[in-house]
């Protein structure tokens, strides 16, 4: 019988029930954002949030939405718990990380509630693991206020570009600088490393770049060590837009297409460094 058609047992009410076919399109995710052991899951009808903080300076979120999954049921308008995400990835893949051809591990996923475990139901060639997670309290998580409406400069660039740029920038630097301007030079990245200073430039109209809305010129300062984890997400996806709000705040939000071609959204959070000076610039 498919993961997905078992009822649960003893006729127990779950608060959530999510069932996938291939357990792979929830690990990558997670994966993309597991820089610290433990996240807070959020789930409403829309489908599963899951974030993670670190040192209240970054702030990334993994969205699936429900139609990703063949199954998913929620009953309150909202359910929240704390994971241990590297537990939960662990489980995920406890059948390798590598399927053979043709094969694939499904996945039912159940939460009774508050002071219950995270139950997972996997199973793979037959054979069926159930794991029990225990959850905990959740945290009150930042909150970055990063609505659409304050957002006073925005780009979005083919992925590959964004690549190729943390691969030539020194990260030696501690810091990246991000320049952007509806003039010259439109979108700037800088570093200021062991071997001195390095920018690269993208034109407005790069072959890269597909959208461009810059409104006043903004030059801002991020931790390359906040920044490094996003970098998971970036290998993963096919486009990244990049915003930021009056105050510099930074949100890196990254386009990943699964194996089926299904559209799942990883985002990330930074706040700026200290302010920089004119004569820094």
């Amino acid at each position: 019988m498919p993961l997905s058609a078992q009822p649960p047992a003893s006729g127990q009410q779950y608060l959530l029930a999510a069932s996938l076919d291939n357990a792979r399109h929830l690990s990558s995710l997670l994966r993309a954002v597991h820089f610290q052991d433990h996240a807070t899951c959020f789930a409403t009808a829309n489908g599963l949030r899951v974030t993670v903080e670190d040192a209240k300076c970054i702030q990334a979120n993994a969205f699936i939405q429900a139609e990703i999954f063949q199954e998913f049921a929620v009953q309150e308008e909202s359910v929240t718990f704390r994971i241990n995400l590297s537990v939960l990835l662990d489980c995920l893949t406890i059948f390798g990380t590598s399927s053979l051809p043709g094969t694939s591990t499904a996945l039912r996923m159940c939460y009774s509630g508050y002071g219950y475990p995270l139950m997972l139901f996997l199973e793979e060639g037959g054979v069926v693991t159930v794991c029990k997670i225990n959850t905990q309290e959740p945290d009150e998580l930042l909150d970055f206020d990063f609505c659409s409406t304050k957002v006073v400069n925005k780009i979005i660039l083919q992925s590959e570009g964004l690549r190729e740029a943390f691969a030539e920038l020194d990260m030696t630097s501690e810091v990246l600088q991000i320049t952007m301007s509806p003039d010259k030079p439109y979108f700037r990245l800088s570093t200021f490393g062991n071997a001195g200073s390095a920018h690269l430039d993208y034109p407005r109209d790069s072959d890269l770049m597909e959208a461009f809305h810059c409104n006043q010129t903004q030059t801002n300062r991020y931790k390359i060590s906040l920044l490094k984890p996003s970098t998971k997400a970036l290998a993963l996806s096919c486009k990244v837009s990049v915003r930021t709000d009056a105050q510099g705040f930074l949100s890196l939000q990254y386009m990943i297409r699964n194996e089926d071609g299904q559209i799942c959204f990883v985002e990330y959070y930074c706040c700026p460094d200290e302010d920089i000076t004119e004569s820094e610039l």
